[in-house]
Order: structure tokens, then C-alpha cells, then sequence
């Protein structure tokens, strides 16, 4: 079927710094004021009098030794618990606990967050003595809890207490005012799924955990750990705050792995770049200067001997830059990083593949000698330090770095493709196809062929279950770090993409396990909340993350696939719109960089396509069209076929590719 194409291109000339106001709003989860207050009672045991005046002004009284009642929050907070004590006697007492997950309500425990252990032993409360008289309380700032849905307040004494007003000071994002002003936007109706507004909750829901992964400095996860009963959260993180870390609830320290899934989701909610710049800075500040070996974590963990995640600070060096086009900073962290790719290069021995000698890594078994995931993020650390390179005039170390991707990506392919699988094996010694390397792969424009891709797409079907992929690589587990989402549609196969949205995703986002309003760390295969570790080693299901931003990948997915907008160099001075329509109606949105705003909407009626796009004048870019058909372009009519490429220059003029 051939389609009418009507495009129409704007350029902006003022800087927007937020999005613009619309239908999408009501789904964006962030509270409105920084002092937030439950919203619901979610149960009450014991001795409880008028439970429901703390949902107003009014106050509560728990009487009688294990007396409480949950307050729930109705979305995922944190930050330091106040309440008032409106009468006391002569030794009463209560305690409060925490927990994200509904499942692990109690009046002895809260869910954990500091130790990870396989035998139950949760946090613990929080002891609050009343005061002689009446008055206010408010957390000590060491026992902050990161990330909770659900706080429940327990009489431990015989004697009646009163409360009232109790509350949250959110502790996150700490340098934003308003926590819902985005600079970016995602809009569509999702038809095809139980719920019509699940995308566009779900790229709120990944925004809504990258903020709450972005914490004051020093409000770490103290190491070591501490054992049940009790938590820490004073450590100091980094060399400046804020912080962009791994989770709300924990482990609350930079991890680079999860920061490849959690800036780009950032950059197109939020804009909120600083906490990246400080993460970023914070692991070159730890180079080791002999060797050039970067942590694989940061502060107070500080953790060595990853190279895989030593790839993804380098990786995320010019996800930041990219976004940014902060030059000043990139001058200040060149030294060590050219440093950093030399240490990873000096890995590759005379079977032209990187030797993995650091093993830690994301959770998964196995990952040493010549594997295929750690050799596929050397390439991608290739690929984009010969771009850095460029910024930065550095033509010799350009051609070099774009010489050794040129040839490790075809050793890549010599050793580790898989005809009879189609696709990529783990090592040069195994058949195991692995998740995240074949995931990487695609992404990373290691196949060699549009065919030889969707054969990879296709072949990650194999691992899914009702709920998503679960890994060969870490049996009996769904990560969404690993999940190949934009390797499906980077292959062309949206369906596919569309179908794992609405398996992973959807179960994340509505199932009542969890905070539904920001997303899990990982489940088991048959959904209940178990993660492993890194050596296969079972946590307790409490300690599962519930805001974790490694999972926030649909964020910026649906802005750059779906919607199809995404910049190509710096700030966006060049650009690129490619929308993937992958059976939906339509879409729109858009982000902020320095230069100002980009936006796209898109919609299919009947058989005319429309595509409106808002840039920066002076920026210019190309248009991938999505099926064949006649495009108008400055009044003239041309036929194109599908995927032809118009180049629109400085905002002004369109003008058609061929060939």
C-alpha cells in the first residue's frame, strides 16, 4: 500500500527549557511538592482509632502493645518521614517501617536494603521514643530510606499515642524545585494493550526512576554493611553531588552499567545531566594511574575488577558528551580516558579479541576469556571513542581507534557467529547464546547484514516466557538490563519490540508486587521478586530494587524508535527522524538540549502519513520515511520508496536522498 506523506517542518528560535503542557501530564508521576503525604490507609491491626484522619488534617491513636497501621504513599518516595505527636504518655513509643513492595508490610521489619543476604534478615524499624510532651519529630538524616511506597507505624508500648501530620521530605533530585517540570514528553495510545495509556505511563514511570536514582552526595548506602536490624544511608558518594546511582531503595552507589540504560532516559525526560557529569567525574577521579583500570563501581563500594563495566564509563563518556557537548569537561577527563580505552585495548591479544580478565559484571555466569559481551562493548567503546576523538582533533588516535573497531568486529563475527543458531555464541568454546551479547550486538552495529540482525531478533524469542526473555546467561531470571528491547526495533521487527513491551513492562508496571510508578530491578521467570547476584547467589526477595534505572529502558526507546527523534552530534546540531509506527496510531513528544527544543508528531489517517517536527534553527537532519508512497515537500509532490531519506537543512529546506 502506497501512502500520501505530508510533512511540515518548523524552526524554533527561542529556548524552550520545558515541554509543553498537555494530556500526557496527568501521567507523569512525580509529586508536586517536595513534601509529600499518604495518600490511602493500606491496613490496620490492633488498637487504631480514626485511622484516616492522617489522610487530612486530622490525627490518629494507636493504643496497646503491636498496635499499627500502613500508610501508603500511592507511588514510589523518599526521603526523611516528620510527624507530630498530638498526646503522649509517660512511656509511650513507636517505631515505623518501610518497605516498596506491598508483600513485605509488617510491624517487626522493613524490607531490605542493606545487606544482602538469602536469610530473611529485613532492616529492621525504626525505634521513635515520644517526647515528654507534644511535638514534632523528623528522621535522623542518617536513617534515611531511599525508596518506599509504604511506611507503617507500630505502638510498641502499652501506653496511647496521638499523631498527626505525618509526611515525607522527598530526599531526591535535591537540586530540582519542581519535580514535574520535564523538558521532554512522550504521547501515544497503545490500542493493542488492555490499557490504551500504557507507553505513555511507562516512559513516565522510567523518568520518574531516574529521579529518584538522582541523590544528595553524601546519602549512600554505608559500607560496610550493616546486619539486621538497622540501615545507613550517610556515605558519601562521589567527588560532587548530585548523583546520579543504580536504585532508590539501593545499592545507592554508581554503577556505569546501569547509567548506559539511565542517561539516555535522562537526557529525553529531564535534561538533568549534572548528576551524570558528577558520576561520570567521579570514576575517572578513581583511575588506577598505573594501570589505566577503571572502578566498576563507585563510592562508598568502590569495587574493582570489571571490564566490562569499566567499558560502560567510557560508553557513557559519550552518551554524556553527546547530549551535552560540554567541551570543557571532556578537555578536563581526556587524559585518563585515552588512558581508559588504552587499558581495554591492551587486552586484545594475537586472536585479535579483548582476554576478559575482570569479572564482575551485571549478574550474569561465566563472562571470561574471549566473550562475546565484553567484546561487543570494546567495539562500541571503539566506535564512539573515534568520534570523541574527532571533537576533539585527535586524528591520529581517531584512525587508530576506528581501524581496531573495523577489525574487531570482523573477528567478532568470525568467532563467535552461530550459523546453526543464527546467532552469537558467549565464548570460542561454548554453543550458549547469551542475552546481553546478542542484544549488544545488534544495538551496536556488530551484524553485518539487515537479515543477519532480525536473525538475532529472532533468536532472542527463544528465551521469552509470558512475562520476557529470561537469560541463558543467569537461568531462571528476567533482567531488563539485558532484554534486547532496542534490538528489536533496531532490527526492524516493532512487533517483536512491541510484544516484549507489553510482556515485560506491562507486568512491571501493573503488577501489584510492586510500587507501580517506577520499575523493578528484575524478576524471577514465574514473576515473584527474587534477583540473583552476579555469582548466581540468591538474595531475599525484599531486597529486590523497585527503582532501579537500568530498567528504564521503553523511556528512551519510545522517544527514539517509536517516535523516532534523536539527535547525532552534540546538543543536536544534526538529527535524525526515523518514526517506527509499529501498529499504533500515532505519536508525539519530544526534548530540550542547550540548543533548544526538538519535537515530532506523527499519525496515520487513513492512507496519508503526517509527520510535523520542531527544531533548533540553525540545526539540520534527515527523515527515514516508514513506508513508500508520495511525499510533498515545498509544494512538489515526488514519489519515494519505503525508508527514503529526506535531508531538511537549517529548519528551512527539504531536499530528497537518493541511493
Amino acid at each position: 500500500m502506497a501512502f500520501w506523506f505530508v510533512l511540515c517542518l518548523w524552526a524554533s528560535v527561542s529556548v524552550q527549557a520545558s515541554a509543553p503542557a498537555g494530556p500526557w501530564d496527568v501521567f507523569n508521576y512525580a509529586p508536586k511538592s517536595r513534601t509529600v503525604y499518604p495518600t490511602a490507609i493500606k491496613e490496620f491491626h490492633g488498637s487504631v482509632a480514626n485511622a484516616r484522619g492522617l489522610l487530612s488534617t486530622g490525627s490518629a491513636t494507636l493504643w496497646g502493645k503491636h498496635s499499627w497501621l500502613t500508610l501508603d504513599f500511592g507511588v514510589e518516595v523518599g526521603g526523611l518521614v516528620s510527624l507530630n505527636f498530638d498526646s503522649v504518655s509517660s512511656g509511650s513509643s513507636i517505631a515505623l517501617s518501610f518497605t516498596e513492595s506491598p508483600m513485605f508490610i509488617s510491624s517487626l521489619t522493613s524490607d531490605d536494603s542493606s545487606y544482602p543476604s538469602a536469610n530473611m534478615s529485613y532492616d529492621g524499624v525504626l525505634q521513635v521514643s515520644a517526647p515528654l510532651s507534644t511535638g514534632f519529630w523528623t528522621q535522623p538524616s542518617a536513617m534515611l530510606r531511599g525508596g518506599y511506597r509504604y511506611v507503617t507505624i507500630v505502638s510498641t508500648s502499652n501506653e496511647p499515642v496521638t499523631v498527626s501530620n505525618v509526611s515525607c521530605a522527598i530526599s531526591f533530585a535535591p537540586h530540582v524545585r519542581n519535580l514535574r517540570d520535564y523538558s521532554g514528553y512522550f504521547f501515544t495510545s497503545d490500542t493493542a494493550f488492555h490499557d490504551k495509556d500504557f507507553l505513555t505511563k511507562l516512559w513516565y514511570a522510567g523518568a520518574y526512576t531516574v529521579q529518584t536514582n538522582t541523590v544528595p552526595l553524601d546519602t549512600g548506602r554505608q559500607v560496610p554493611f550493616v546486619q539486621s536490624p538497622g540501615w545507613f544511608n550517610n556515605a558519601t558518594l562521589g567527588v560532587a553531588g548530585p548523583i546520579i546511582v543504580d536504585g532508590a531503595k539501593r545499592d545507592r552507589a554508581v554503577w556505569p552499567g546501569d547509567m548506559g540504560i539511565a542517561v539516555p532516559t535522562q537526557f529525553v525526560s529531564t535534561n538533568d545531566l549534572l548528576p551524570t557529569r558528577n558520576a561520570l567525574s567521579t570514576m575517572f577521579a578513581a583511575i588506577n594511574p598505573l594501570t589505566g583500570a577503571l572502578p566498576e563501581s563507585g563510592p562508598p563500594l568502590s569495587q574493582q575488577g570489571s571490564d566490562t563495566y569499566h567499558a560502560w564509563t567510557l560508553i557513557g563518556t559519550h552518551n554524556y558528551y553527546l547530549y551535552s557537548g560540554d567541551d570543557a569537561w571532556l578537555q578536563i577527563v581526556w587524559a585518563n580516558y585515552t588512558k581508559a580505552v588504552g587499558f581495554l585495548e591492551g587486552k586484545v591479544d594475537s586472536s585479535g579479541l579483548m582476554n576478559v580478565t575482570g569479572l564482575r559484571d551485571w549478574a550474569r555466569l561465566g563472562g571470561g576469556g574471549h566473550n562475546s559481551e565484553g567484546n561487543a562493548l570494546l567495539y562500541q567503546v571503539l566506535m564512539t571513542a573515534t568520534d570523541l576523538a574527532t571533537h576533539m582533533n585527535a586524528s591520529d588516535l581517531a584512525s587508530a581507534w576506528s581501524a581496531n573497531a573495523t577489525a574487531l568486529k570482523k573477528r567478532y563475527n568470525e568467532v563467535f557467529w552461530l550459523p546453526s543458531e543464527g546467532m552469537y555464541r558467549d565464548n570460542d568454546t561454548t554453543t550458549l547464546c547469551p542475552q546481553d551479547a546478542n542484544s549488544m550486538a545488534v544495538l551496536f552495529n556488530l551484524t553485518t547484514t539487515p537479515e543477519q540482525a532480525s536473525s538475532v531478533s529472532e533468536g532472542l524469542t527463544r528465551n521469552w516466557n509470558d512475562l520476557g526473555p529470561v537469560a541463558p546467561e543467569l537461568p531462571d531470571t528476567i533482567s531488563p538490563f539485558i532484554s534486547g528491547l532496542e534490538a528489536h526495533f533496531a532490527s526492524g521487527n516493532d512487533d517483536r519490540a512491541m510484544d516484549l513491551l507489553h510482556r515485560e513492562w506491562g507486568y512491571m508496571l501493573y503488577t501489584n508486587l510492586s510500587v507501580q510508578s517506577t520499575l523493578l530491578e528484575g524478576f524471577t521467570a514465574n514473576g515473584s521478586l527474587s534477583y540473583r547476584s552476579y555469582r548466581g547467589y540468591n538474595y531475599d526477595p525484599s531486597y529486590t530494587s523497585h527503582a532501579h534505572g537500568w530498567s528504564s529502558g521503553p523511556t528512551s526507546a519510545l522517544t527514539y524508535y517509536v517516535l523516532g527523534l534523536t539527535v547525532t552530534s552534540p546538543q543536536g546540531r544534526t538529527w535524525s527522524v526515523a518514526p517506527h509506527t509499529s501498529g499504533l496510531p500515532g505519536a508525539e513528544g519530544g526534548f530540550t538540549t542547550p540548543l533548544g527544543w526538538f519535537g515530532a508528531k506523527w499519525s496515520l489517517q487513513k492512507r496519508t502519513f503526517v509527520l510535523n517536527i520542531d527544531v533548533p534553527e540553525g540545526t539540520s537532519g534527515t527523515v527515514k520515511l516508514p513506508f513508500k508512497g508520495r511525499v510533498m515537500v515545498d509544494g512538489r509532490a515526488t514519489e519515494v520508496g519505503q525508508g527514503a531519506m529526506l535531508h531538511l537543512d537549517g529548519g528551512k529546506h527539504a531536499v530528497l536522498l537518493f541511493g
